[in-house]
């Protein structure tokens, strides 16, 4: 704004118009200028570099868009700017409006023309093809939060759960360039067309430590090489927003009556649904995500029309998102008929104020707990399906309510078994695996364990052999003898029979 303020010139005032207006000002007296920037999110195409990202000036007085080249480019300074104060326009605009004063009449009012509304366009989908290349069964080994899933957190999950994952929300891999290793969120809707695809990078915590869309990915890569763009990429790049439609939503057309449990994040929704179960019932849930805190908006929630919403945000240092979204949610209830949004401030009531502070999510507690716990939960409880007109605002769960959510128990200290709220329903089985823990130490401690990837069967590899041995010996030295916990064991003698069978 410094070029467009250094060309600005204040109109003076010249002839008073006889109904005490003035002349050279706009309708709104503190205006200091009669042309300016629209404002707002609106974009229109430059015509310097054609993209979508021009901002035009208007006329505060009648309302009307200037002519179309007057206006100035997103993109950063240098970029295309033309302003109508520093080519003579306002100038001759200001004589002309000076001369018609004169010559109006004491009842002379101006007229305010509005701006002609845009139909809204048609929008454009991600190529599938291209989408389809993110899914090729190879790529998953170079995952890096796949591959964190089988064997680096707390709780590694089995390899049938994790495929049954990626299968339902299509997640895939890139596989080369600077995300190489990255895992993509596609964002489908409810008719299966590919809205985009977020691209995330995660360290072995499953922390996130890059974010990107395929489509910017590929784009750069055209750059680079000086290439020019394909014809979908460059029709794709143009449109408003990318983001357009609910991670997950394609699976609404599948599973038409089930509850939806709604997040910010896709990778919240991916732990949802490895700890709670996939939607194989009519009563089971099915997990969808926003994108992200601003995207809990009506355009995309407007989908979910009468189904019930189980709704967790994340947290917020002074409690803004839940009260936004709470807000938010009653608005659409009003307008969406025979919809519940039930909000949970489980983590609101119970988080402690640090986590608050980083905006913490329910994905970042349920990693710290057994997945299979969660799955062995018995809800009986589960409220009734209301009659449309009955549904007049939200229904907040709170931590003190029997409800459908309070088997969530967000903080690692919280154990089954120390709370009314929670059944334990996992029976120990008395036979413990002392003599197999204590043989296959022995064996691995006599060997020295491979560097590279080890490929311990069709669907899963081991990228760091060493750090497998440990995680899953610590979790079967904790739960000797625990039925639940048996895979971690059957893992190492697996991967002891395929060490064997090398030599």
């Amino acid at each position: 704004m410094n070029n467009l303020q250094n060309n600005l010139v204040p109109f003076v005032p010249l002839v008073p118009c006889t109904n005490g207006t003035n002349s050279t000002r706009g309708t709104n007296s503190t205006n200091e200028y009669r042309f300016i920037l629209e404002k707002g999110s609106k974009k229109h195409h430059c015509p310097g570099c054609s993209k979508k990202r021009f901002v035009r000036f208007v006329d505060t007085t009648t309302g009307e868009y200037l002519p179309e080249q007057y206006g100035r480019c997103d993109k950063g300074d240098g970029h295309y700017f033309v302003d109508p104060y520093s080519d003579g326009y306002a100038k001759a605009i200001q004589e002309q409006q000076r001369d018609n004063c004169l010559e109006l009449q004491s009842n002379w009012k101006p007229q305010r023309k509005k701006v002609t509304p845009q139909p809204r366009p048609e929008p454009v989908f991600f190529d599938f093809e291209t989408f389809r290349q993110t899914l090729q069964p190879e790529r998953y080994e170079k995952n890096t939060f796949i591959q964190n899933l089988f064997y680096r957190v707390r709780f590694p999950f089995e390899v049938d759960e994790v495929t049954k994952v990626i299968q339902l929300y299509r997640l895939g891999t890139v596989a080369s360039g600077y995300r190489a290793g990255a895992n993509t969120f596609p964002f489908i809707d409810i008719n299966q067309n590919v809205r985009a695809i977020q691209v995330k990078q995660f360290n072995e915590q499953n922390h996130t430590t890059g974010t990107d869309f395929l489509h910017s990915v590929i784009e750069k890569h055209y750059a680079r090489n000086n290439k020019p763009l394909p014809e979908w990429l460059e029709a794709y790049t143009k449109q408003d927003k990318v983001i357009s439609c609910l991670f997950g939503e394609h699976l609404l057309s599948k599973f038409q009556s089930n509850p939806v449990a709604l997040v910010e994040a896709p990778k919240t929704a991916i732990y949802g649904t490895l700890y709670f179960g996939f939607p194989e019932t009519p009563e089971s849930l099915i997990w969808l995500a926003v994108y992200n805190k601003s995207s809990f908006s009506f355009d995309k929630l407007k989908v979910l029309k009468g189904r019930f919403v189980y709704v967790f945000p994340d947290l917020s240092k002074d409690g803004s998102t839940f009260r936004e979204w709470e807000s938010k949610a009653k608005e659409y209830e009003s307008r969406l008929s025979g919809t519940r949004f039930i909000l949970s401030d489980l983590l609101e009531q119970l988080a402690p104020e640090p986590d608050k502070s980083k905006g913490k999510d329910l994905a970042d507690y349920l990693i710290n707990r057994d997945w299979r716990l969660f799955r062995k939960r018995n809800i009986q409880e589960q409220p009734p399906k209301p009659e449309p007109e009955k549904v007049t605002g939200v229904t907040k769960v709170t931590h003190q309510q029997k409800s459908l959510l309070l088997h969530v128990a967000p903080l690692p200290k919280v154990e089954a078994g120390k709370t009314g709220q929670i059944k334990r329903l996992i029976k120990e089985n008395p036979k413990n695996w002392s003599s197999d823990i204590v043989e296959l130490e022995n064996y691995f401690a006599g060997i020295k364990l491979p560097t590279l990837p080890v490929k311990l069967n069709s669907c899963s590899t081991i990228t760091d052999c060493s750090l497998f041995v440990e995680s899953h010996f610590a979790v079967i030295k904790a739960n000797n003898g625990n039925q639940t916990y048996l895979p971690y064991l059957k893992r190492l003698q697996e991967l002891k029979q395929l060490l064997n069978a090398v030599k």
